[in-house]
């Protein structure tokens, strides 16, 4: 039995942003109208080291996409000149179980999470919106960056980081790769990030709001994807007031988008008023923006469908370029 694995570089030639896009479509729909399988989140933690071990399955019935992700979280690994953050996606043949490929995960993961904005972003943000600002500097700052000049022509962009250094260097590595404009700008403020804004992303691991709602201008579109936990809190109660919030899981989100939690909790927000998930949008079952004005707000804390999806994508883009390494199991 032979099984493809294949590095994170090989990943990233393998998946293509603009059909990763539309594969996170394809596993949105699924999600929402009952035809994927994704139990909740195995973990496990390791008390002496404070590491944590995450399970992800999922099944998309539709595509018969079948894959798990393992991901480990071990704080003090900076410390030792380690990642953080480490992963691996299994890909699986759903008709006999065998597997077919072993892909790095952490790479396929910012992808997968950039084109999820990439999706909400068609379905939500004005046509002719041309200019979007990114708050963070890190990988899923550049992915939110790359999907969201797939679908829309961005002729100016802004990059805000409370580490200068850090949003220099973002700029001079982002700016003219593939759809990104040469024009992209280091923002010195908040405000001046979002002043001209029609589409912001927020990819940051902040525990308080990195922009006023107040200053949103009518219109713009949302991506939040930073906070994925209760406590973390990347935008504020006025722009959760001012939005038509769509989600990519309603169950995911009222468990740990820590920004609807909050406006839960004082009170501006009610878990009804949750308009739609965006695989309710893909399926027609719900409208997205009605009106040239309206501020849209898309609140994702990635669901396991995505990694299932992004696999077989990776696989089957990886089989035609010929890439990866097999090895007899």
């Amino acid at each position: 039995m032979e099984l493809l694995i294949l590095s994170a570089e090989e990943v990233r030639q393998a998946l293509p942003m603009a059909e990763a896009i539309e594969a996170m479509k394809e596993a949105y729909r699924q999600l929402s109208t009952g035809e994927a399988a994704m139990p909740l989140r195995s973990r496990i933690e390791v008390p002496d080291e404070a590491t944590v071990a995450l399970f992800m399955p999922a099944y998309l019935k539709t595509t018969r996409d079948l894959a798990i992700k393992i991901v480990t979280v071990a704080p003090h690994n900076p410390a030792q000149g380690l990642p953080t953050i480490h992963a691996l996606v299994v890909a699986l043949d759903a008709a006999t179980g065998r597997p077919l490929a072993l892909m790095e995960g952490a790479s396929l993961t910012a992808i997968r999470t950039g084109a999820g904005s990439g999706a909400a972003t068609d379905l939500l943000a004005r046509p002719d919106a041309n200019t979007v600002a990114i708050f963070g500097s890190g990988t899923q700052a550049r992915t939110q960056l790359q999907a969201v000049c797939t679908v829309r022509p961005i002729q100016r962009a802004w990059v805000y980081s409370p580490t200068g250094q850090h949003a220099e260097a973002f700029a001079q590595e982002m700016a003219g790769q593939g759809p990104i404009p040469e024009d992209l700008r280091v923002a010195a403020s908040p405000e001046e990030a979002i002043a001209e804004a029609d589409i912001i992303c927020t990819a940051t691991t902040s525990h308080t709001p990195v922009f006023d709602g107040r200053l949103l201008r009518p219109g713009t579109h949302v991506n939040a994807v930073g906070s994925f936990t209760p406590e973390m809190q990347e935008v504020d109660l006025e722009t959760i007031r001012r939005s038509l919030v769509v989600v990519d899981s309603r169950e995911a989100v009222l468990e740990e988008a820590g920004e609807l939690i909050t406006a839960i909790r004082e009170g501006v927000f009610s878990p009804e008023q949750i308009h739609a998930e965006v695989g309710e949008i893909v399926a027609g079952l719900k409208p997205g923006r009605t009106s040239p004005e309206q501020i849209t707000y898309f609140k994702s804390v990635g669901v396991a469908v995505q990694d299932a999806a992004a696999a077989t994508a990776t696989l089957e883009g990886a089989l035609r370029a010929g890439l990866g390494r097999v090895v007899d199991l």
